[in-house]
């Protein structure tokens, strides 16, 4: 996989999880996000829109620890991302933002060609 499929299968994931999210299909949107957040946390502008749909879906949903998070989790994403963000993490409140975690393994065939990840 090259670092062109990890951008289309991020870009995928964010459709899904915004299609979902249209639907108020929460759970379902919440999942996809969550894997366009493991997909692009290496990248400064994927990253942030990760986190900037969790934010939306966090509004929709009307969960306001979601919303405090993903706020605090945007600034971060901002100024982190360059320099280390932990991987596998899912990005949402109900984990920590400094926690590794296992790739999820319909992820993991994206990661591959990027050992250093």
């Amino acid at each position: 996989m090259s670092n062109q499929d990890l951008k289309t299968a991020f870009y995928y994931q964010l459709k899904l999880g915004k299609k979902a999210l249209k639907l108020h299909n929460f759970e379902a949107s919440f999942y996809h996000l969550e894997n366009a957040h493991i997909l692009g946390q290496k990248h400064l502008i994927r990253h942030t829109i990760s986190h900037y749909w969790m934010l939306i879906y966090a509004m929709k949903s009307k969960k306001s620890k979601e919303i405090i998070g993903q706020v605090i989790r945007i600034i971060a994403s901002l100024l982190f991302t360059l320099i280390w963000v932990p991987k596998g993490n899912t990005g949402g409140t109900n984990v920590s933002p400094i926690k590794k975690m296992p790739i999820r393994k319909e992820l993991k065939k994206y990661f591959k060609f990027n050992a250093s990840f």
